[in-house]
C-alpha cells in the first residue's frame, strides 16, 4: 500500500485528461467483459453442432464474431489509442514539472546530488511512468475479467475453480518473494546509471580541460568501472528475472494441463457440459495470458516503483525543501544592504560566518577581501539566498530579504561570478533570456557600457552569434564583459563582483574595471577579490577575517592600520 501511495501526485498530473481517461476505463473495461462470453460462445457453437442444430451454431457464431469485430476490435483499439494520447502527455507533464521542481531546489540539492541524477529523474524515470500507465489499466480490466470468470467456473465446477485458486495463489507467493529482489537489484542499478550520467555530462561540457590536462585515459578507466558494475547489476537482475520466469511458467503449464486433464476428467463422468469444456479451453488460456501479463507487469512495476519514488523526491519535496520566498516588494529602491548579528555555517562543517555585522551604502564601490576560506564569498550567497542565515537577518533597504517576494529579490540583486554560465545560445538570445522584450539597440548600449560591443560586431554573425554550452568561445574577460552587459539589462540596483577579475589578464581586467567605475554612481556596487590591483581605489575595503570584519578603511588606511591586508598587498606585489 506505502508504494501506491508513491502514484497520487501522478494521478494529480492527468487534470484535463481525466475525462479521457474515465472513457477509455469504460471502454476497456466493456471489452474486457464482453471477452467473457466469447469463450462460452464458442463451446455453445460446438455443442450445437454435435447435436446438428446448426441455426444455434450460426446465431452464436454470429455473435461471437460481432463481439470480436465491435468490442474486442474497433473498441479497444479506440480505448488503447486515447490511453497513448494519455501517456505522451503524461510524459511531457511528468517532465516539465520535474524539472520545474528541480529549478525551485536548494543550493545544498546540487551539492549533495549529482548532475547526473538529477538529469536521469527528470528524463528517464519520468519516461519510465508513463509506459507502465497504459499497461497498468488493461492489467485492471483483465483482473475484473478474470474474477467474473471464475465465478463462472465455480458454478460449473467447483473442483476446477478450486484448481485454479490454488495455482494463482501459488503464483502470488512466488510474486511477493521475488518483487523485492527486484526492486532492489534495479535501485542499484539506477544508481550506477546516475553516476554513468554524469560523467558523460560533466566529460562533454569539460572537453577543453580533459584534452589539455591530459585526463583522457583516467576518465575513459573510469566509464569502464562504471560500466562493468552496470552490467554486473543488470546481469544479476537478469538472472532473478530468468529465475522467475521459470518458476512462472512451471505453474503455467501445471495449471494448463491439470485443468484440461481434470476437464477431460470430468466431462467423462457427465460433471461438466461440451459447453463448459470448450469454453474452458479458452477461458485457460486467457489465465495463461494473465500470469504472462501479471509476470511481465511485476518486473515493470518494480522499475516503475523506483522511478516513481526518485521523482516524488523532488516533486513532493522529500529530500528538500522548495525554497521559500516572501510577498513584499519594494518602491523605489535605494540599495542599502545591511547584516545583522549573522550566524551562519555550510551544512555538516563549522561556522564560516559568527555574529557578523555590515552596512553598505549605495553609490560608492565596497570591496571585501580577506584570505580564502574566511567567508568573502559566503556573504554574497547569503545576499542573493543560494543559502540562507541560520541566525540574524539580512536587510534591504531595511526589509529582511526572506520577506521579499523571489521576483522582487531577483530583480534588485545581481550577481557577476568568476565563472559566469553562459547558455548555448545566440548572444541576442542570452540577453532575451532576461527580458524577451529587449531590442537589438538596447542590448548593443549594455553591451558597449562593458566594452564587448565592439568585439561583438567584428564577428560574421555579430549579435546572432552562437556562444556554445559555457560560452566556450570566448575568453574568460569576454564572458565577464558579456556577463556584466547581460547583468546591466535586468537594471538591478545591486550588483555584486565575485571575483570577477582574478583569473583575467590586465587588458581584460581595466575594461572590466571601467565597467565597474561607470556602476557606481546609480548602483550599489560590492567587489569580493583576491587580486588587491582591482579594488584598491575602493571608497571602503573591508577586511574578513575568522567570519567577521576585523578592519575598514579605503587602500592606504589599512596599509597602515592592518597587518592582514599589508600582508595580503606585500605577497601580491611580490609575485607581480
Amino acid at each position: 500500500m506505502k508504494s501506491l501511495k508513491e502514484f497520487k501526485p501522478l494521478i494529480k498530473l492527468i487534470g484535463e485528461d481525466k475525462n479521457k481517461l474515465i472513457l477509455a476505463s469504460i471502454l476497456i473495461f466493456v471489452s474486457g467483459i464482453a471477452e467473457i462470453f466469447t469463450g462460452y460462445l464458442n463451446g455453445a457453437a460446438v455443442e450445437s453442432i454435435t447435436n446438428l442444430q446448426i441455426k444455434s451454431a450460426l446465431i452464436y457464431l454470429g455473435i461471437y464474431f460481432l463481439i470480436e469485430l465491435t468490442l474486442d476490435g474497433s473498441v479497444l483499439h479506440f480505448a488503447n489509442s486515447i490511453l497513448y494520447k494519455i501517456e505522451s502527455a503524461l510524459t511531457r507533464k511528468l517532465g516539465f514539472f520535474t524539472y520545474k521542481k528541480a529549478l525551485d531546489l536548494p543550493a545544498v540539492a546540487f551539492e549533495q546530488k549529482s548532475s547526473g541524477e538529477i538529469i536521469n529523474r527528470i528524463t528517464n524515470d519520468a519516461d519510465t511512468l508513463s509506459f507502465a500507465f497504459g499497461r497498468l489499466l488493461n492489467m485492471v480490466s483483465s483482473l475484473v475479467a478474470s474474477l467474473i470468470i471464475i465465478v463462472y467456473v465455480f458454478i460449473n465446477s467447483w473442483i476446477i475453480g478450486i484448481e485454479i485458486l490454488i495455482l494463482l495463489s501459488l503464483l502470488l507467493l512466488v510474486v511477493k518473494k521475488y518483487n523485492p529482489k527486484l526492486k532492489e537489484i534495479h535501485k542499484e542499478r539506477k544508481t550506477e546509471q546516475d553516476k554513468f550520467t554524469s560523467l558523460v555530462t560533466e566529460s562533454i561540457r569539460g572537453i577543453r580541460e580533459i584534452k589539455t590536462l591530459g585526463i583522457k585515459t583516467s576518465l575513459i578507466n573510469d566509464m569502464k568501472n562504471i560500466i562493468k558494475i552496470i552490467y554486473k547489476k543488470s546481469e544479476k537482475e537478469i538472472d532473478i528475472q530468468k529465475e522467475f520466469n521459470i518458476i512462472i511458467r512451471f505453474l503455467k503449464s501445471v495449471l494448463e494441463v491439470g485443468v484440461f486433464v481434470t476437464c477431460v476428467i470430468l466431462l467423462y463422468f457427465n460433471q461438466i457440459s461440451l459447453t463448459f469444456f470448450i469454453a474452458m479451453t479458452y477461458y485457460i488460456y486467457r489465465y495463461m495470458w494473465l500470469i504472462e501479463n501479471i509476470n511481465d507487469l511485476t518486473q515493470t512495476y518494480q522499475k516503475v516503483v523506483v522511478s516513481i519514488t526518485r521523482v516524488n523526491e523532488i516533486l513532493e519535496n522529500k529530500l528538500y525543501q522548495d525554497e521559500n520566498f516572501g510577498n513584499n516588494k519594494i518602491s523605489n529602491v535605494k540599495g542599502v544592504i545591511e547584516f545583522k548579528d549573522v550566524i551562519f555555517s555550510y551544512p555538516e562543517e563549522d561556522v564560516t560566518l559568527n555574529k557578523f555585522n555590515l552596512k553598505i551604502e549605495p553609490n560608492k564601490k565596497i570591496a571585501i577581501i580577506g584570505k580564502s576560506g574566511q567567508g568573502k564569498s559566503t556573504l554574497f550567497n547569503l545576499i542573493t539566498r543560494i543559502f540562507d542565515t541560520n541566525e540574524g537577518e539580512i536587510l534591504l533597504d531595511n526589509i529582511n530579504i526572506k520577506d521579499l517576494s523571489e521576483e522582487e529579490l531577483r530583480k534588485n540583486i545581481s550577481i557577476i561570478r568568476q565563472e559566469p554560465f553562459i547558455f548555448n545560445k545566440t548572444i541576442k538570445e542570452n540577453f532575451r533570456l532576461i527580458d524577451n522584450t529587449l531590442t537589438l539597440k538596447e542590448i548593443r548600449k549594455y553591451s558597449k557600457m562593458a566594452y564587448i560591443d565592439d568585439y561583438i560586431m567584428s564577428l560574421p554573425n555579430k549579435y546572432d552569434t552562437i556562444l556554445g554550452e559555457g560560452g566556450v568561445n570566448l575568453s574568460g574577460g569576454q564572458k565577464q564583459r558579456l556577463s556584466i552587459a547581460r547583468t546591466l539589462s535586468k537594471k538591478s540596483k545591486v550588483i555584486l563582483f565575485d571575483e570577477a577579475t582574478s583569473a583575467l589578464d590586465n587588458e581584460s581586467q581595466e575594461y572590466i574595471k571601467r565597467a565597474i567605475d561607470n556602476l557606481v554612481k546609480d548602483h550599489t556596487v560590492v567587489i569580493v577579490a583576491h587580486r588587491l590591483s582591482t579594488i584598491m581605489d575602493a571608497d571602503i575595503i573591508h577586511v574578513v577575517d575568522k567570519g567577521k570584519i576585523v578592519a575598514s578603511g579605503n587602500h592606504k588606511e589599512l596599509l597602515k592600520t592592518n597587518k592582514i591586508y599589508k600582508n595580503l598587498y606585500e605577497t601580491e606585489s611580490l609575485n607581480s
